[in-house]
């Protein structure tokens, strides 16, 4: 009596659990040592269907038994002195099987995924503008051969370097004007950059508020994930109708970065030939201030950073530092790679269940 009961309620469920643990544990291990840190489930709230097992589990094993009819024999007979055949103890192993089969489906219908890897392509929708003094005071040679050529090469450079981004440019002196909009051609801009020369605008002025204002202009329709105004300048606003400060509520509206490079020594050493209004060379030089409180408001403002250089290499190195901030931002927002693990459970729960109808139609097959 003590036999049949063990067999009939103990045995049935140590033996699911033992299939269970064995079961999940190949399906782990099938995935990789590195792939079972970062499991994980998608729909965890699948997880509850596993209540459905034991559930299964006990139909099959004690409500069969009850509803199955059997002959009952003689006490007189020592049935205990008799010991049971195979079939006798395997008897549970088909019910648990398809308890097992119920729960392994219950893990993959909870979506399990493992990180296979991050994606380090570069993001889309990075728009950059790059906005260029072209005042009277870009004449300075403390940047060689003069500040406006040392940025013309810099600015290049940076061209050359992004792949994917677009990029526009826009230029300033009293007023300020769009010199390209936001484009992929960068042999265009390129070219539209390099035949900047001093003069081709009224440089009797810094209008650096229009300069950013058109700048925002040109990127307050995008839907760029990231938006990014590198503006290049002495640093004094003396023109215009938009003071700088309005220019950067602006940009901090529509969530633009704007990274400001300062070109000019302090204003004692600042030294650049005079010339009339018509761009004709005056007798003596001029010396033109630097602002530099101004800039690093502005791209504190909207989140940007402020560089104060003054000479070329300086220069290079800001536009280095930028573009490796730009590079941060995008590995930031990386999408991360997942490997869908359902169908290892999914193919587990076929094994089980397979084995399962083929003990039922076979050796433990029942006749009316």
């Amino acid at each position: 009596m003590r036999r049949s009961w063990f067999l009939r309620f103990v045995v049935p469920p140590l033996l699911f659990a033992a299939l269970l643990a064995a079961a999940t544990a190949a399906c782990l291990t099938s995935l990789g040592q590195e792939s079972v840190s970062s499991f994980h489930f998608v729909r965890p709230w699948a997880l509850l269907l596993l209540v459905g097992s034991p559930f299964a589990l006990f139909v099959s094993v004690y409500l069969e038994w009850r509803r199955t009819p059997r002959l009952r024999f003689s006490r007189a007979l020592d049935l205990a002195s008799i010991p049971p055949g195979p079939r006798a103890l395997l008897w549970p192993v088909p019910p648990v099987l398809r308890a097992l089969v119920l729960a392994l489906i219950a893990f993959a219908l909870a979506q399990p995924q493992t990180i296979a890897g991050r994606e380090e392509a570069e993001l889309e929708g990075i728009d950059i503008v790059v906005v260029l003094d072209l005042s009277n005071s870009m004449r300075a040679t403390d940047l060689r051969p003069n500040r406006l050529v040392a940025a013309q090469q810099v600015i290049d450079d940076f061209i050359l370097r992004r792949h994917s981004d677009r990029i526009g440019a826009v230029v300033f002196g009293r007023e300020a004007y769009t010199l390209c909009p936001l484009t992929l051609d960068y042999t265009a801009l390129r070219g539209l950059i390099g035949t900047l020369e001093l003069g081709v605008l009224d440089g009797r002025g810094t209008a650096i508020g229009n300069g950013v204002g058109t700048a925002i202009n040109r990127m307050r329709h995008s839907d760029a994930k990231s938006k990014v105004i590198i503006l290049l300048t002495d640093g004094d606003n003396n023109s215009g109708n938009m003071s700088p400060d309005q220019a950067a509520e602006f940009a901090k509206t529509f969530r633009i970065k704007v990274y400001s490079v300062l070109m000019g020594i302090p204003p004692e050493n600042t030294q650049a030939p005079r010339t009339d209004m018509f761009g004709r060379p005056l007798p003596g030089e001029e010396r033109y201030p630097v602002r530099p409180d101004l800039l690093r408001a502005m791209s504190e403002k909207t989140g940007g950073e402020f560089f104060h250089v003054g000479d070329t290499r300086a220069l290079q190195l800001s536009f280095h530092k930028i573009l490796d901030q730009l590079d941060k931002s995008k590995l930031a927002e990386a999408g991360v790679l997942y490997h869908e693990a359902f169908p290892t459970f999914v193919v587990a729960a076929l094994i089980a269940l397979l084995l399962e109808l083929s003990m039922r139609l076979t050796f433990w097959r029942k006749f009316p």
